[in-house]
């Protein structure tokens, strides 16, 4: 006596199969909205991370050109001329900003202080703001990096 499996039986486990295969298509559509948070968080990050090593670059410059004498040292208009042209490539940075104050989205102070060593130093202050970018919940959308470099005054 020989066993005989069902036809029905053999074509139910092909059936299964099927199944499991769908089940794939499925999670990744389930995953795609968290998926894409977390891209365009990444993406907002690098901008951020961008403008933030930029802008302190941009203090670092500035407070070089003020720091070489002290005829310099409150030379706000010479140390915006640095700080312009290390952030000339940043996304709202463009032909367009030829100067730092109020209105753009660069503004730059410098001022002569007394170092921490006792010693006349030039202080050089820049803000920055950078574009409205994705507004992801818990986060702004645009950002405001302010940096602050110091060095000593030359002869």
């Amino acid at each position: 006596m020989s066993r005989r499996i069902p036809a029905r039986a053999d074509t139910g486990a092909r059936f299964g199969e099927n199944c499991r295969r769908g089940n794939a298509v499925v999670e990744t559509a389930l995953m795609a909205p968290w998926i894409f948070l977390l891209f365009l968080g990444v993406f907002d990050f690098g901008f951020y991370a961008y403008a933030a090593i930029s802008t302190q670059q941009a203090a670092r410059v500035a407070a070089l050109y003020t720091s070489s004498s002290s005829s310099n040292a409150t030379d706000s208009a010479g140390a915006c001329t640095y700080a312009l042209n290390a952030l000339r490539y940043l996304p709202n940075m463009g032909s367009g900003v030829t100067s730092c104050g109020a209105g753009q989205p660069l503004q730059v102070t410098a001022t002569q202080v007394t170092g921490p060593d006792g010693s006349n130093a030039s202080q050089v202050s820049v803000t920055y703001q950078t574009i409205p970018l994705f507004p992801i919940p818990g986060l702004m959308g645009q950002m405001t990096i302010t940096r602050t470099a110091e060095m000593r005054l030359g002869s």
